[in-house]
């Protein structure tokens, strides 16, 4: 299922930002802006444009060590030494030496906070038993993400020939991060830290939006002279919405990606720019709530007669304020529905369409699974069927 995610980008982005409100000036070479709640990208700018990205890199090396964390690989109590390569890790570092065998949980820390390459190096040595390896790793990642246009060289972000990406797989990248692992993203939204006896010069998260905006709770900034100042920043508001009764509510999640900003603090600005746009001119609409059916359409051969189709999550979609009375929802689906189904099948889709556009189209799952049913059955729906 999560995979579906990059493939509703690509499909409908198009028709989504041709019925959004023009989107501010932002001053970077590229951004994008995605409304996670829906999967909707609501502004962008050469989102599939190659760049480099700097310490954004350090997003899928965060993806590995919680992927190892999850499946208990590693432990965040566990200790991992520290190589000469990662004690001389030029760049932002946490100031860790050989002489130290320092936890998992502060080399998160301190790569995620102080965005320290000798943190990075010492976690990819952990997991992957090599630097090499570990790049593997990333690269097979970004594949199985469906990172088509990402190549990873390093795990920390330092420019080297071939370490690319696109606003759209780190779009991917992030959204994923958020989702696949939600114990670990409040790493984050860590402020200020530094390991025992280090220096405490280089203590505060470089993410200015954190101590701007209380909504803000992630993710990650980078910055060298040739990607230029870049953040992904990620802010969660409630929503409330009168445009189907009854009135609903919920929270809402955007991210915003800007790459190659002129400095730390005009990357913050466009990024928060972004940001307040995105909740002022767009306003979420959820349709249907989790688990509610969409539909109850009949099965044919099946120990059930019908089956409930709909989604785990609440079923949201962003549009322009103001619209919402606009919005029209299809069921798209394959009749007659035989069985077996198999809980959580996708086996229909919701068109939602607006000023009779295309919006957005969420796949609608089997709620329930329907066993097929017996021969008798089987047989008695066969006849009807070819009567009809």
């Amino acid at each position: 299922m999560k995979s579906l995610l990059a493939a509703l980008l690509v499909l409908f982005s198009f028709s989504v930002l041709a019925q959004m409100p023009a989107p501010p000036e932002v001053a970077a070479r590229a951004y994008m802006l995605l409304d996670v709640t829906s999967n909707q990208i609501l502004a962008s700018k050469d989102l599939d444009s190659p760049v480099e990205p700097a310490s954004l890199t350090k997003l899928m090396t965060a993806y590995l060590v919680f992927d190892a964390l999850k499946s208990g690989k590693i432990t965040l109590q566990q200790t991992f030494p520290v190589s000469e390569r990662a004690w001389k890790m030029p760049g932002s570092r946490m100031f860790i030496d050989p002489k130290m065998q320092v936890p998992v949980e502060d080399l998160i820390k301190g790569m995620i906070v102080q965005s320290g390459n000798d943190a990075t190096m010492a976690l990819a040595e952990g997991v992957g038993g090599s630097l090499e390896r570990f790049v593997q790793m990333m690269n097979e990642q970004a594949k199985a993400l469906g990172m088509q246009a990402t190549a990873y060289k390093n795990p920390e972000g330092l420019t080297e020939p071939g370490h690319i990406t696109t606003a759209r797989d780190l779009s991917v990248l992030a959204s994923r991060l958020m989702d696949d692992f939600p114990e670990y993203v409040g790493f984050y939204a860590i402020k200020k830290y530094r390991y025992p006896g280090t220096p405490a010069a280089n203590d505060s998260n470089r993410n200015l939006l954190l101590f701007r905006d209380p909504t803000v709770d992630g993710l990650k900034t980078g910055h060298t002279d040739a990607a230029g100042y870049c953040m992904i920043a990620t802010a969660k508001r409630e929503f409330a919405s009168l445009a189907r009764p009854p009135a609903t509510s919920g929270s809402r999640r955007l991210l915003s990606i800007v790459l190659g900003a002129e400095g730390e603090n005009a990357r913050a600005n466009e990024s928060q720019k972004l940001l307040n746009w995105g909740f002022s001119a767009t306003e979420a609409v959820k349709l249907f709530d989790a688990n509610q059916a969409v539909v109850t359409p009949p099965v044919w051969k099946g120990s059930s007669s019908t089956v409930a189709l709909g989604r785990m999550q609440p079923i949201v979609v962003a549009v322009p304020a103001g619209s919402t009375s606009k919005l029209k929802t299809q069921v798209l689906r394959q009749d007659p529905l035989l069985a077996p189904l198999g809980k959580g099948q996708s086996v229909a889709t919701l068109r939602v369409t607006l000023n009779d556009r295309p919006l957005l189209d969420v796949p609608l799952l089997a709620l329930d699974s329907v066993e097929q049913a017996g021969v008798i059955r089987r047989a008695w729906d066969s006849l009807r069927l070819w009567i009809r």
